[in-house]
C-alpha cells in the first residue's frame, strides 16, 4: 500500500493520500507477555468456574 522507496510521492505524502497518520504507518504493536496472558487465564478459569461473582442481587 505504502511504498517506502517510491521515486515521487514521500510517506508523509502517500499517509495523507491515505488519510492515515504517519505515526500508525510507522506503529509495529507488541505482544502481550507471559505473566500477563497466565493472569487472564486465571481470571478466565475463575469466571467459567463462578460467574455469579461479583453480580448483584
Amino acid at each position: 500500500m505504502i511504498e517506502r522507496g517510491h521515486p515521487v510521492l514521500s510517506i508523509g505524502a502517500q499517509c495523507r493520500l491515505l488519510s492515515i497518520s504517519r505515526s500508525s504507518f510507522y506503529h509495529e504493536p507488541v505482544g502481550e507477555t507471559e505473566q500477563n496472558l497466565d493472569l487472564m487465564q486465571l481470571i478466565d478459569k475463575q469466571f467459567l468456574d463462578t460467574p455469579f461473582y461479583g453480580s448483584g442481587r
